[in-house]
């Protein structure tokens, strides 16, 4: 074949269906990650079946139905029919061939070289957080692999990305740790290869090859910084209508917020297919409702033989600022954000204590305003019977100095013990512009003037700079962190507000750097209304 043409593109979905349908046990069973719920097999067949049967509605007799047009009513299809995180990613290879086909009557060898390598572009950017290691991997090595073989012709293209594939796909246990632990290889990335295999297949007028059985690798991969699979307790998916591409990064951010493994894929016609695994349920369809119209909402537990994913033992930070919240789950604890969108009440807390399924949750609420509503919702939820225990803390840097201590190897009582030690012995200080005129003990602070704070009491005084520089910032910053030290300290960590002048960070290094060499520093994104700076020694 020359070049791919509407029947090529009909005979391949058709052909993706047969192959899956025969893989899909085996791609099941070595369904390890992002959660090991030995369903990606029947997603990705699920999703390629609807976009097959969305194409052979479409119908073949339409004068302009050529390939390019083909591909975006198959396109469309697997958005509207995609399951699970893989089938989702799926859908966006698929966008991706379509979107770089455009109108075009047949793809040529660079033509399909660049769908490919479109594909990969699409896909990636529909996750928030790519990973090495999985079916994004897998494609994209094809894409390169394609890239480099468009003076062969369209099948020669075709087979260099499917034979790239099957290499990168060898390779995904050395690059993430729990396919390796398990000894497999990528689900995903098996479905990948198998697609490509197809696509090989009908450009060279031939069945397509016959892989062998695919295992993990022998090579030992490093503990340190491994990544584990997902520890959401509830897989939220559902097709959103009417959200503008202005808000596709706000969505995007909330629902990383929320939990992870987000998906966001779009079809082209003004729809999108979103997926995240979260604790939370609701707040995940108040993050669509936002920005757009939910429908075909479904959601799936991600409980796996034994009891949840979470196990016995759960961490909760109750946050405000979406930017603090991400940060937590980083660090590999849940986060409930609220903010003026989403604000905190008791049923919200109670909601996600519940929807956390562990024996024991400690709470971190990240401030004195959110410990009352915790501690109502916590009362309620040891009457119901739930062990949950509450470690108050005055600022965000107290829950992280608390979750940096958190050991599961502990005992229970133990590990809150230490959490409670930790966050307690993190003196905090906060800079905020002042929003009123007020009288402190020293002195009288304008609405505007530039306060620092250390351990709640007001030290600092700068007036009337109300939208200071980075400089004046970083002076005042310096001022209330060597009153902090001077009672000691190890570590300073530095937490971005909302409103923190550009480049502070760095500012508040070099001088921290100058005036104590011995001290570590640590600056993050806080996201936080209140506060431009927050600190934290320890």
């Amino acid at each position: 074949m020359r070049a791919v043409d509407a029947a090529a593109v009909r005979e391949w979905a058709t052909s993706c269906v047969t192959v899956l349908d025969a893989l899909r046990a085996d791609i099941d069973r070595i369904n390890i990650y992002p959660v090991p719920d030995s369903d990606t097999g029947s997603n990705l067949l699920y999703t390629v079946t609807g976009a097959r049967d969305a194409l052979m509605l479409h119908g073949p007799g339409n004068p302009d139905d050529g390939a390019g047009a083909a591909l975006a009513v198959f396109a469309r299809g697997a958005v509207r029919a995609a399951r699970g995180n893989s089938g989702v990613i799926l859908s966006q290879l698929l966008r991706g061939i379509a979107d770089s086909a455009g109108d075009a009557a047949v793809v040529d060898a660079p033509g399909l070289a660049a769908a490919l390598a479109q594909a990969e572009r699409t896909a990636t950017t529909a996750v928030a957080r790519p990973v090495d290691g999985t079916m994004l991997t897998v494609l994209a090595a094809a894409a390169r692999a394609a890239e480099e073989a468009t003076e062969g012709g369209v099948a020669a293209v075709a087979e260099a990305a499917a034979d790239a594939a099957a290499e990168a796909l060898v390779e995904t246990p050395r690059q993430l740790a729990v396919l390796a632990d398990a000894g497999v290889v990528d689900a995903g990335g098996r479905g990948v290869l198998a697609v490509l295999d197809e696509l090989a297949g009908v450009v060279a007028g031939r069945p397509a090859r016959q892989r062998p059985e695919f295992a993990g690798s022998a090579d030992p991969v490093p503990s340190q910084g491994r990544l584990t699979e997902s520890s959401q307790p509830w897989e939220v998916m559902y097709l959103l209508d009417g959200m503008s591409d202005m808000a596709l990064p706000e969505l995007r951010d909330r629902l990383s917020s929320l939990g992870d493994c987000v998906t966001i894929a779009g079809d082209g016609a003004g729809s999108h297919a979103v997926h995240v695994h979260c604790a939370d349920i609701g707040a995940a369809l108040e993050a669509g409702l936002d920005v757009g119209r939910p429908r075909d909402v479904r959601v799936e537990s991600l409980a796996v033989a034994g009891g949840s994913l979470l196990g016995g033992r759960a961490v909760l930070a109750v946050v405000h600022g979406r930017p603090f919240a991400e940060l937590c789950r980083q660090e590999g604890v849940r986060a409930l954000a609220c903010d003026s969108r989403t604000p905190l009440s008791i049923d919200r807390v109670m909601r996600a204590v519940t929807e956390l399924r562990a024996s024991h949750v400690v709470v971190l609420p990240a401030g004195a305003e959110t410990t009352g509503v915790v501690e109502a919702a916590t009362e309620r939820a040891v009457t119901a019977g739930k062990d949950v225990v509450v470690i108050p803390c005055a600022s965000p840097v107290q829950v992280l100095a608390a979750i940096a201590v958190h050991d599961v190897e502990r005992r229970a009582a133990d590990d809150v013990v230490a959490m409670a030690e930790a966050a307690a012995a993190t003196r905090r200080g906060e800079l905020l512009v002042a929003a009123e005129d007020a009288m402190t003990w020293v002195g009288r602070v304008h609405a505007g003037d530039l306060v620092g704070f250390v351990d709640g009491e007001v030290m600092l005084i700068e007036p009337g700079v109300s939208v200071p520089s980075a400089t004046v910032a970083a002076d005042a910053a310096m001022s209330v962190v060597e009153r902090m030290l001077s009672a000691g300290g190890e570590l300073v960590t530095l937490l971005l507000g909302a409103r923190a002048p550009e480049g502070i960070d760095a500012a508040v290094a070099e001088r921290l750097a100058r005036a104590h060499p011995e001290v570590e520093f640590a600056a993050y994104q806080g996201g936080q209304t209140e506060s431009m700076l927050t600190f934290g020694v320890e």
